[in-house]
Formats: C-alpha cells, sequence, structure tokens
C-alpha cells in the first residue's frame, strides 16, 4: 500500500493557499505572518492592531480546534528538547526579519506573483532548511 501522508502535506498547503488568497481579497495586502507580527512588535502596525491580532489568534486557534475536534491521535515528531524549540524558534525570528519576509510572504505570497526577491528568498530557505536537518539531525544528533 502507497503511503499517504503527503496527503496532510497538500491539505495544509491549500489551507495556507487559501488563507493567503483570502488575506490578500479582503485587506488588499500580503499575508506574510512574520511582517503581521513584526508590526505589533516594532509598533509599526499598531493602526491595524486589531486584524493582526485576529490573524494571529486564527495562526494559534484554527489548528489547535482542529487537532481537539477532528484529530485527537494525531502526533507529531517534534523534538522534547525545549531548548532546541527555543534556539530553533528565535533563528527562524531572526531569519525571517533579514531576509524581510518569511515562508508565508516571499514562499507562499511571493512565488504565486512570479516576484523574483520571493523565489530567491525560498530558494535559500530550503537550503537552509536543508542543511540544518544534515547537520543537526544526521551529523549531530540534536534533533
Amino acid at each position: 500500500m502507497i503511503e499517504q501522508d503527503w496527503i496532510w502535506g497538500f491539505a495544509g498547503g491549500l489551507l495556507i493557499g487559501g488563507a493567503a488568497s483570502l488575506y490578500l481579497l479582503v485587506n488588499g495586502r500580503i499575508m506574510g505572518a512574520s511582517g503581521i507580527v513584526g508590526g505589533l512588535v516594532d509598533r509599526s502596525g499598531w493602526a491595524t492592531a486589531a486584524e493582526r491580532l485576529a490573524f494571529i489568534a486564527g495562526l494559534v486557534l484554527v489548528p489547535l480546534v482542529l487537532k481537539l475536534a477532528f484529530f485527537p491521535a494525531a502526533t507529531t515528531h517534534l523534538t522534547q528538547n525545549a531548548a532546541v524549540i527555543v534556539a530553533a524558534g528565535l533563528l527562524v525570528g531572526i531569519g525571517t526579519r533579514l531576509a524581510n519576509g518569511c515562508t508565508s510572504g516571499h514562499g507562499v505570497c511571493g512565488i504565486s506573483r512570479f516576484s523574483l526577491r520571493g523565489i530567491v528568498a525560498t530558494v535559500f530557505y530550503l537550503l537552509a532548511g536543508g542543511i540544518a536537518v544534515v547537520l543537526f539531525r544526521h551529523l549531530l544528533g540534536v534533533i
């Protein structure tokens, strides 16, 4: 029998693409999660704080509701090492600020608009992710 775990990634991609399309249609702006959060942190987006907080709440609550309501037995392969999780989160945050965007902004929205900047940023995100997996999982055995 063929493994069908890819369906979950496909479904997640459809949800992210749909959310990005809806955000652009309703707000006229690109759905870049790091920019939405960053605007709250550096106070440049306080004029639209309610919208930004609603978006962030949706990012947290929708997966939680789906897990509790429909997929209670779903598991992840996330490490139990809290230091690795915190370090990964900080590195992703720093990387998104350096790249002026994240995978939702560059990867989903940028590539779909044929943005050269988005395409190049996504290529480097993927390369960095692959290198990180090889280094931290296969060479160092940390994750």
